[in-house]
């Protein structure tokens, strides 16, 4: 057990996503909290938070920066990555590639150098290989042979062999989580960019009532996504009780959906007439991905508990009022 009003410590990508809702809980459960990113859009999602936080810019793909970024950190919360909806990790691309090597591995070295105590890796669901068996429900072990199908993957298992070297090799408790599938407000809505959920609650939104949307493929891909602010306490969860060098799934096992399923309650919130599309050429990932969570219900003393309909209203209603502020700064700047 951490008693977190005692430490200090680093979350890098803090002012990403998943790095702001950790930020936040953090800082609520007392931590003095350090936040390292290159903030090239400003302080975005933890500007509220920017007078009580300590904010170090920083070029992680350095090892000058890392060093920086971990100096007085007793615990490291490694998100930072280089990361985006299908249409970026289908890609075979070094830009998925080499920055997020180059963080993960100088990170760690700075976390040796400065003694820090606990490092948790954000890995991914991305780390497993395509299954056909009906399931695609996807235990630690399945990791092995890895094929990931991105770069983006090779990546987070790449992370994922360098923290249990550190843990071997030096004095640091390290872990990765696994993450599958995490959702909520503040996502990117850039629609080449964005991940699923937040790009068809855009579709909705954008759309004529009587209109449609569209998916990628047929609609009966599978995901089990966990609500952002669960997937946040099962990390902490984690850093406490899991650092002992072995990945880890975090997710939802009891949320899975098709795509058709996910479009359906979204057209459901959105209150108008919309039928599917589908559009066989696109990208669409594995079948099916879904945490088993066996281990994960062992190890820690906690379990998801926001249900998918509870969080896709939030993220349609964030959605919502995110292009409507849009729409009325495209107006005042004389925009179409």
């Amino acid at each position: 057990m951490v008693d977190w009003e005692e430490e200090r410590v680093l979350v890098t990508g803090g002012a990403g996503f998943i790095g702001s809702f950790l930020t936040e809980e953090l800082h609520s459960r007392g931590a003095d909290v350090v936040v390292a990113d290159k903030f090239t859009k400003g302080h975005g999602r933890i500007a509220h938070l920017a007078d009580e936080v300590e904010i170090r810019p920083t070029d992680l793909t350095t090892h000058k920066g890392c060093i920086e970024a971990t100096e007085g950190i007793d615990h490291v919360f490694h998100l930072a990555a280089s990361v985006g909806g299908i249409h970026f990790i289908q890609r075979e691309n070094i830009g998925g590639l080499t920055p997020s090597v180059l963080m993960n591995q100088h990170l760690l070295e700075a976390a040796r150098i400065n003694d820090i105590d606990r490092f948790l890796f954000a890995s991914s669901a991305c780390i497993y290989r395509q299954q056909h068996d009906n399931l695609n429900q996807f235990s630690e072990d399945q990791a092995i042979p890895a094929n990931p199908h991105s770069t983006y993957g090779w990546a987070k298992v790449l992370g994922e062999v360098a923290c249990d070297a550190y843990h071997e090799d030096s004095d640091i408790k390290t872990g990765s989580a696994r993450i599958f599938n995490a959702y909520g407000p503040r996502e990117n809505l850039d629609p080449d960019s964005s991940h699923v959920i937040p790009s068809l609650c855009r579709k909705a939104i954008e759309a004529e009532d009587g209109g449609s949307i569209e998916l990628f493929g047929d609609g009966t891909q599978e995901r089990g996504f966990i609500y952002v602010t669960d997937l946040v306490d099962g990390l902490i969860e984690m850093m406490e009780a899991k650092v002992d060098g072995e990945p880890l799934n975090i997710g939802n096992a009891k949320e899975v959906v098709s795509m058709n399923q996910l479009a359906e309650k979204i057209i459901k919130i959105s209150g108008k007439d919309l039928s599917i599309e589908h559009d066989l050429s696109m990208p669409t990932g594995t079948d099916k991905y879904a945490a088993d969570t066996t281990k994960m219900d062992e190890a820690l003393d906690w379990e998801p508990s926001v249900a998918l309909d509870d969080g896709l209203e939030r993220v349609y209603e964030y959605a919502e009022d995110e292009l409507e502020g849009t729409k009325q700064t495209a107006v005042a700047d004389g925009g179409d």
